[in-house]
């Protein structure tokens, strides 16, 4: 989904002029007349850079600016005025401001400090992320839950919250259960005490009793001190047993003792330990199953699923697809200082079609490999080769054969055949430079049917900036694919 700047500014030629640039370089565009038009803009939502002339009658756009600090609005500013002066300039910039420049200004100016306030803000959504998530109070607000399927965990979820029952959260590999679990313990009681998230079957079989429960120096070699368990690290808090149906049998009876005594024996210790904690616990199997075929004991089962909350497959909730990658696009472009747009709409359309086995975990890695790998401003199917056989389908035409040293085409272009791009005009002048860099471009597109990753390394150009220059040219290369 483009990114959509708004213009607010009393001049009409300036809101054209603004507007021609931006949307050339695939920015949606809405505009405002006056401040106070702007404001109604920002409160009703989905503005993601305002560009404010400062000089406006009304409400000028200081007047704006400090509306907009003092209603907590995050959407970036960049100012635009006719007139420059550096106490102009302190100002917008003590009053929120992210950056400034003065009309009349290049559509590289402009594009350069949009680009830069959407890199800053994507920077400080992960910022706030990233804090969240280390402080463990990432809730259900910030859960991508639009899928009816999904809707139904979230107010599950917030039931739950609401007391310390314990809580068996089902689902396949990859959906997010650890996810759920922490918005379950940030919407409760407990927020602000430890959680702790344990994966049962990464723990070794031998260490796994004092993994749980501690245990005491000596108690066994290389105990060489005393050690606390996952339940006392939690003590006051909440302890997320993650993979529980892998838990042997034997530490399932001691893990039954501590759920119904409220205390642990550590490892060599002459006394138990009191603990309270808010048990909730997470399994990718059926342990309904586990139960029949006794590797899993069923009192424990009825202890733990108290509450049981199933989360959906990706494919059950495909609804969420776009609204995901566009969540891990904003991610990883702050993380690799990266600025995707957004995916193409063939590719989205792909994206959603797949069945993703992996589940969130799948995509989230896909879209970061995609990113990673991503030449435009837009992810295309051929960023995601992993995805078998989708992105070959989705190809128009199949790739020229290749000679074998891979140098070319099989059946290179004869030069003497080619129409040349003429440099003169028909005054005999030379032609200008960006009029014959757009013939050359749009020949080279026709020559090699449309395949960029050619057309790029024939003209000695980055495939980014070729995608720029077809935009700015206004070519066709859907018309050279299907020539």
């Amino acid at each position: 989904m483009a990114k959509t700047v708004l213009i607010v500014d009393d001049d009409p030629t300036q809101r054209r002029l603004l507007q021609a640039v931006l949307e050339k370089q695939g920015f949606e565009v809405a505009s405002a007349d006056s401040g106070e038009a702007a404001m109604a803009v920002l409160t009703r939502g989905g503005v993601d850079v305002m560009l404010l002339d400062l000089v406006m009658p009304g409400m000028d756009g200081m007047e704006v600016l400090d509306t907009v600090q003092r209603k907590g609005i995050e959407t970036p500013v960049i100012v635009l005025t006719a007139h420059g002066g550096i106490e102009t300039v302190v100002a917008a910039m003590r009053s929120g401001a992210s950056d400034f420049f003065i009309k009349p200004a290049s559509p590289e100016r402009i594009t350069v400090s949009v680009r830069n306030a959407l890199k800053m803000q994507t920077l400080t959504g992960e910022v706030k992320r990233l804090k969240k998530t280390a402080g463990g109070s990432l809730g259900f607000e910030d859960m991508i839950a639009g899928a009816p399927a999904m809707r139904q965990v979230v107010r599950l979820g917030q039931r739950a919250a609401a007391s310390s029952i314990p809580i068996l959260i089902t689902g396949e590999s990859g959906v997010g259960k650890e996810l759920v679990a922490g918005a379950i313990r940030a919407a409760s009681e407990r927020a602000d005490k430890p959680f702790v998230a344990v994966n049962c079957g990464a723990i070794p079989a031998n260490l796994v009793e004092s993994t749980l429960f501690g245990h005491e120096k000596g108690s066994f070699t290389g105990a060489t001190g005393r050690h606390m368990g996952k339940f006392q690290e939690a003590d006051g808090g909440t302890l997320f047993l993650d993979e529980i149906g892998e838990l042997p049998l034997d530490m399932q009876v001691k893990l039954l003792r501590a759920l119904q005594e409220g205390e642990v024996d550590p490892v060599g210790s002459k006394c138990p330990v009191k603990v309270d904690v808010r048990i909730i616990s997470a399994t990718n199997r059926d342990l309904t199953k586990e139960v029949e075929a006794g590797r899993f004991r069923e009192d424990l089962f009825y202890r733990l699923n108290v509450f049981p909350i199933e989360v959906p497959s990706l494919l059950t909730r495909k609804e969420d697809i776009p609204a995901l990658v566009r969540h891990f696009i904003t991610r990883f472009n702050a993380q690799e200082n990266r600025v995707v747009v957004d995916a193409a709409p063939e590719t989205m359309a792909m994206l959603a079609a797949f069945d993703w086995p992996g589940n969130v975990r799948q995509l989230e890695n896909s879209v970061f490999r995609a990113v990673v790998l991503c030449e435009s401003d837009y992810l295309r199917p051929e960023d995601f080769p992993q995805i078998t056989g989708v992105s070959a389908d989705l190809s128009e035409l199949p790739p020229p054969p290749l000679p074998a040293d891979g140098q070319g085409f099989e059946h290179p272009v004869d030069e003497a055949d080619l129409p040349p791009v003429p440099i003169l005009d028909e005054g005999g002048h030379l032609r200008p430079l960006d009029s014959i860099e757009r013939d050359l471009i749009e020949f080279a597109i026709e020559t090699y049917a449309g395949r960029m990753a050619e057309v790029a390394r024939r003209l000695g150009l980055g495939r980014s900036t070729l995608y720029r220059k077809v935009r700015e040219y206004d070519l066709d290369v859907d018309q050279a694919r299907s020539a």
